[in-house]
């Protein structure tokens, strides 16, 4: 449709998504960093413009959905912030910063966003909600999240908003204002107490080994800081790294945890470069078998499914980090084909008994251009869904794909779900919406919208209405 033509960021022609579809995008390409084609300051600017078009109510369930069911952190604040001219006066802008409010650490990064933007003066739906967001937490959570240090801390915070103290937090409070509130309990605390009483290097290496060796054994470390602390566990206490292993792959402490998939992959790189002690190998073991675990999160699909992944030059960095995990999972658990493209489209064989991680570190970047196109000329039989992970950015042609894709449907009889998976939030499709189900994002999430997409084509936009304020 003519109304839905635009360009790309390469000046080729693509479709425009609707102002709400984009919206989704970049919420879910957690967005407040720099990509290939775009800056930070321009996805803001972006940000800013759709919020003149699409309903204010919506965008605020979309920020509450974006941060609670997807982790995202940084685009929430930002957009709450954005929001705030457009909801002033609603009678549920108080509950939306209520919502948006998952940790302490979100009020006071909202508050500095808030005034890093020359504001004065806080708005009283933002104060309200904050100090109903207050009942949330307890002493350990505010303790751990007390920002000290920080242009804004968490005392800041209360002495803006004035929280009514409950039963569960006004002791907390009452310390919190009083500088005597301790985060005796967080792992970061116990190392801190470690280098606090040590009398000398050798008591201190003693005392991390001890703090490292009881956070783990009492399992009082998050699954989160344990994925991030190996390399310290292997370096400061060895001897806890078979009960460390333990807890990596427990399935109820993956299953629970929001430790996107790519970290696994960041966590086994960097623990790689530690050489090939038999405890760094311990540890890699165990990183792959929680990878193996986390699979349980991907849906198994009824019929053929093909794996398109983008291996073109603007996808280095995270984006090809992203399309090669989430292709190696996608693959193995679907018993997937494989397509790379760049300039042109290549089918890619993989052994499905390898683990994800040796299936994710066979695929290769090459470079080069994004001929969309070469997908559906490429493709040789009947499937029943196709997955494009890219950065959605096609201009070998500089035309978009759809003829021959619609050749492709009628030589081989199929009808298949296309879903183009945005990995950089960058806003155009290479078809017309109503042709593809558009995804974006990095977490395990998206799998069980796919298989919601497969029943429901508005399914992910349902789920955004369906949040009350």
């Amino acid at each position: 449709k003519g109304k839905n033509k635009t360009t790309n960021h390469v000046g080729a022609p693509a479709f425009k998504q609707t102002a709400e579809l984009e919206l989704v995008s970049i919420f879910l390409t957690s967005f407040v960093q720099d990509s290939y084609y775009k800056t930070s300051a321009e996805y803001i600017k972006t940000l800013q413009n759709l919020l003149t078009k699409v309903n204010p109510e919506f965008a605020a369930k979309a920020a509450i959905y974006a941060r609670n069911e997807f982790g995202m952190r940084s685009v929430s604040h930002v957009l709450s912030v954005e929001l705030v001219k457009h909801i002033a006066g609603q009678s549920w802008s108080k509950n939306f910063f209520r919502e948006v409010v998952r940790r302490p650490d979100d009020m006071t990064e909202i508050v500095s966003y808030y005034y890093s933007k020359g504001n004065k003066k806080l708005p009283n739906s933002l104060k309200k909600g904050f100090a109903n967001a207050f009942d949330k937490f307890d002493a350990y959570q505010l303790a751990k999240y007390k920002a000290e240090g920080k242009g804004v801390s968490l005392v800041d915070v209360v002495n803006l908003v004035h929280p009514t103290p409950t039963q569960k937090n006004e002791g907390a409070l009452n310390a919190l204002v009083n500088n005597t509130l301790k985060n005796t309990d967080t792992w970061e605390a116990k190392l801190s107490q470690a280098g606090q009483v040590a009398e000398n290097e050798e008591d201190l290496s003693q005392l991390k080994s001890d703090a490292w060796t009881d956070l783990i054994t009492s399992r009082k470390i998050g699954y989160f800081a344990l994925l991030r602390n190996l390399r310290n566990i292997l370096n400061q206490a060895p001897n806890a790294v078979p009960a460390a292993c333990e807890l990596l792959v427990d399935e109820k402490m993956i299953g629970k945890s929001r430790v996107l998939p790519f970290r696994f992959a960041t966590a086994y790189e960097e623990i790689s470069k530690m050489g090939s002690s038999k405890g760094v190998r311990e540890v890699l073991v165990a990183i792959n078998q929680a990878l193996e675990v986390s699979m349980c999160n991907v849906p198994k699909f009824d019929g053929e499914t093909l794996v398109v992944m983008d291996v073109s030059g603007s996808m280095s960095g995270r984006p090809s980090e992203i399309a090669s995990l989430f292709g190696a999972i996608l693959a193995k658990s679907n018993n997937a084909d494989v397509l790379t493209f760049a300039n042109r489209s290549d089918y890619k064989s993989y052994n499905p008994m390898d683990s994800v991680m040796t299936i994710r570190n066979s695929f290769r970047y090459s470079g080069g251009g994004t001929n969309f196109k070469s997908i559906f000329t490429t493709a040789n039989k009947k499937y029943d869904r196709v997955v494009i992970l890219s950065d959605m950015q096609g201009w070998v042609g500089y035309t978009s794909p759809s003829s021959e894709f619609k050749q492709y449907k009628k030589t081989y009889d199929a009808n298949p779900y296309v879903y183009s998976w945005d990995l950089a939030g960058l806003g155009t499709m290479q078809f017309p919406e109503n042709n593809v189900f558009a995804l974006a994002g990095f977490s395990d999430k998206v799998f069980d919208v796919m298989e919601m997409m497969e029943m429901d084509k508005k399914a992910l936009f349902n789920e955004i209405k369906a949040i009350q304020l």
